[in-house]
């Protein structure tokens, strides 16, 4: 696992070889072991290293036998030995046994449609210095993250926006015209970052650059390839051999390998399947000393349970909000997740033990893990009534004062892409306006999702949900902060359900086996309690509690943010009064603790990167 940066050389730097020493350094934390650098009169590429796989050889950037290819790479190729055995026979010469050679080679051989033999997770570019052309990729779910900046003849890329802060060519500019999406998603739904003209390439695309032209194309393609001819049974043990699999691919490693481990099922699935190989794998937890928040017991007796040592720590409401705003930093994009913050200090503490660790993300989106799952199911049933008559029922509820089920038949009259609650997560798209320092035109945050729903529209409305999810939520937010936190403590993170073979297999199982009435997981968790205990498989998903709603109403975390409301760079954004209110009325119980705490991370991430660096 490393971190690399790059640029396509357009005469503006006066030195080439300290402006990638600069680039790459400030990404150190993604590769504390070593560095390395390729620099001719057209490119520049930067590398930090994290010692993952042949811990001696596996030095980059790497050269092809002739020197006309050069690579850098981060992430890992699961199944890179089953290729290299291939690439040997059609006569390449390795000088290394790590998975990076294998993407050199492979792309020597079989240019883009290398993509397509790939099992892993990664972000990689190659310079093909006789044709003078750029190519990069991302893998098929976006784990690892891949970020470019173009501005007329610049051309920047690499693991980390940050990076870019050390070219002269990077004109640091905040996409203010993206703010009233951030208001309502907490991330920004499409390609574009919080930093103007910088964008992310997607998961499952790739580029070309070359003679000052960018081409983006999607390699792969999620598609749903239903069996309805298999049993529950049939899907349990189809989930338990590919699992199995998956698991035995991300545990390959020359270091010592670990896990993290909440209370839920995933966690835990995932370190029953390592301690049948690894008997003392570690795991690490993290919890809080308000009891009612902290998971650490159920966690803890687990690991009693599977006969696993189990190191944990809590983190205090001091060193939450103390952390907050270096976090943001690490973050590149404001996100203002409140489990990203203890996730750090998870990672952190584990980094101390091990360089590697197996985590659970992604069950919940490729199994159907979310309430809103089972939401979609119940409007799914609803949405048998005529549309008019749905409609006609929303429309009468919303005249009328609050009654239980009012919301039901207010969002029953809607289409499900209108209804998709991530789209309103934070703030509403009719009321983000008013918080706003100036009107910015923004289309209804609904635009953004609705080209996926009409992808799979023939589809039940769980499994809608699950694509747009894959698509939108996991990526933006769940592997933005599984990266950027493991990856600040220089800590590889993998993720055995975010598995190419895992994919295909969840894209086969029906709605009913994913949720059903009030169960979600159904089959994953009748997989689960074959290798874990009941109470385990069958616990209710909490996801990261933490007490930050709670903090927020004590006088010195109130004063703090209240400070940052009051100061300058609020000024610049929002409308203080409005965010002020907010803030008060949180205090004297209002639950706008997403709504504050969404405010306070933009502010946050502003300062770290236009006031101190």
């Amino acid at each position: 696992m490393c971190g690399f940066a790059g640029y396509i050389n357009s005469g503006i730097c006066d030195n080439n070889e300290l402006v990638i020493k600069k680039m790459a350094d400030r990404i150190i934390h993604r590769g504390p072991d070593d560095a390395s650098y390729y620099v001719d009169e057209d490119i520049a590429l930067g590398f930090r290293r994290l010692s993952i796989i042949d811990l001696e050889g596996g030095r980059q950037p790497i050269l092809n036998e002739d020197k006309s290819m050069v690579l850098t790479f981060n992430g890992e190729i699961y199944n890179f030995q089953e290729i290299r055995e291939d690439l040997l026979a059609k006569g390449h010469v390795f000088t290394t046994k790590t998975d990076s050679e294998v993407l050199l080679h492979g792309y020597e051989e079989y240019g883009a449609e290398l993509l397509q033999k790939l099992r892993g997770m990664y972000a990689f570019v190659i310079w093909d210095k006789r044709e003078k052309k750029l190519f990069g990729a991302r893998d098929i779910f976006g784990i690892k993250p891949f970020y470019y900046y173009k501005d007329g003849k610049e051309f920047l890329f690499g693991s980390e926006i940050k990076s870019f802060l050390d070219h002269p060519g990077f004109k640091k500019e905040v996409n203010e015209a993206r703010l009233p999406e951030y208001l309502c998603y907490e991330y920004i739904p499409n390609e574009e970052t919080m930093f103007k003209n910088v964008f992310k390439l997607l998961g499952g695309h790739y580029f070309e650059y070359q003679n000052g032209t960018l081409t983006i194309k999607k390699y792969y393609d999620i598609t749903y390839n239903i069996d309805e001819s298999k049993t529950l049974a049939e899907w349990e043990q189809r989930i338990t051999e590919e699992f199995t699999g998956s698991v035995r691919a991300h545990e390959i490693s020359d270091v010592e390998v670990g896990c993290f481990l909440s209370s839920g099922v995933d966690s835990s699935y995932v370190v029953k399947e390592v301690s049948k190989v690894t008997k003392q794998v570690k795991t690490f937890s993290v919890g809080y000393e308000e009891e009612k928040y902290s998971e650490l017991s159920y966690a803890q007796d687990f690991s009693k349970t599977v006969g696993v040592p189990n190191i944990s720590n809590k983190v205090s409401a001091e060193e939450y909000f103390d952390m907050a705003g270096k976090i943001q930093y690490y973050m590149d994009d404001p996100l203002p997740n409140p489990s990203e913050v203890p996730l750090y200090f998870l990672a952190n503490n584990a980094a101390k033990h091990v360089k590697v660790v197996l985590s659970g993300e992604g069950a919940d989106e490729l199994f159907g893990g979310y309430p809103l799952y089972l939401a979609g199911g119940h409007f799914e049933k609803y949405s048998r009534l005529p549309k008019g008559i749905r409609k006609a029922a929303g429309k009468l509820a919303s005249k009328c004062p609050e009654f239980k089920g009012k919301h039901f038949l207010v969002r029953g009259g809607m289409e499900p892409y209108q209804r998709y609650m991530r789209a309103n997560y934070v703030f509403t798209w009719q009321e983000r306006g008013k918080y706003l320092k100036k009107p910015i035109r923004a289309k209804n945050p609904a635009e953004y999702v609705k080209p996926y729903f009409d992808k799979v529209a023939q589809y039940d409305e769980p499994t809608q949900l699950q694509y747009v999810d894959m698509h939108i939520w996991m990526v933006y937010d769940i592997l933005q902060k599984a990266d950027r936190m493991s990856m600040a403590n220089s800590l590889e993170l993998r993720v055995p359900f975010l598995d190419k073979k895992m994919l295909e297999l969840a894209l086969q199982i029906p709605a009913r086996y994913r949720v059903d009435n009030e169960v979600t997981k159904v089959a994953l968790r009748s997989a689960a309690i074959k290798q874990i205990p009941e109470r385990t498989a069958n616990k209710k998903k909490l996801g990261f509690p933490v007490p930050l709603n709670d903090w927020m109403r004590e006088d010195r975390f109130y004063n703090r943010i209240k400070e940052a409301f009051e100061g300058e760079i609020a000024a610049k954004f929002f409308n203080q009064t409005e965010i002020m209110k907010l803030l008060t009325d949180h205090k004297a119980g209002a639950q706008n603790m997403k709504k504050v705490w969404t405010i306070y991370t933009f502010i946050l991430w502003y300062e770290q990167f236009f006031v101190l660096n």
